[in-house]
């Protein structure tokens, strides 16, 4: 239902489960004659190994490269090349997740993980793994900070940013605006500019209480896809 005769993209986030499912669907899809073409995301800056992955996570990144490969692919360009410019985005783009409260999964009936109140995990997946570090919580400045400097650090180049600050599942809009702003400060004091912005919850956890940044460096080329009305 989904081939229109000019083959398949799959944008697949890091998680072991996901990249094996996926593998199996790009060979029954071949199998039927369908062209098909694979983009990996791994965005997460937080952890190179964890629970559910061999390598870094797929996270806040995949809402960039799907709106851009889907305007690409909106312009009738070859799968080759909406694959390439999605491997584009995923190599320029960094994420970094905090939780103030764990998320609840139906299968567990209860939290993934034991976060006591007054503390915060900082580097959490969307699927419940722990982060790499945890610490009293601090105010939304201090996690702005972290976060952002954490991505800024492992991503090269300059000029301006895609910013999306994504709600896990049980954060209000109210706050994840208010830590927007401290975000926009942070990155203006790093001297860089963010050339658009998007703010809600996107790449969730359930009810998980937290947010993440990502950054994404935008030419014109990709600022162009990513206002495409699609």
């Amino acid at each position: 239902a989904v081939d229109s005769g000019a083959g398949v993209l799959f944008i697949v986030k890091n998680y072991t489960g996901d990249v094996l499912n996926f593998d199996m669907a790009a060979e029954l899809a071949e199998e039927e004659g369908i062209e098909v073409a694979k983009v990996l995301v791994d965005d997460d800056v937080a952890v190179t190994d964890s629970l559910y992955t061999a390598g870094r996570r797929g996270t806040g990144a995949t809402l960039f490269v799907e709106k851009i490969a889907g305007a690409a692919a909106d312009e009738r360009r070859p799968l080759a090349e909406i694959a390439g410019l999605a491997t584009r985005v995923n190599a320029a783009s960094r994420s970094f997740g905090v939780a103030l409260s764990a998320v609840s999964t139906p299968a567990k009936g209860g939290p993934t993980f034991d976060l006591p109140p007054g503390e915060l995990e900082l580097g959490v997946g969307i699927h419940g793994e722990p982060g790499r570090e945890r610490r009293p919580m601090m105010t939304a400045g201090e996690i702005a900070d972290h976060a952002v400097h954490a991505v800024l650090d492992d991503l090269s180049g300059e000029g301006p940013v895609l910013l999306l600050v994504n709600g896990m599942g049980g954060t209000p809009l109210l706050e994840l605006y208010g830590f927007t702003a401290e975000v926009h400060r942070v990155l203006g004091e790093r001297g860089v500019p963010v050339a658009r912005s998007l703010v809600g919850n996107y790449v969730t956890s359930l009810d998980m209480a937290g947010a993440s940044v990502t950054v994404c460096r935008a030419d014109e080329e990709l600022l162009r896809l990513w206002d495409a009305p699609v």
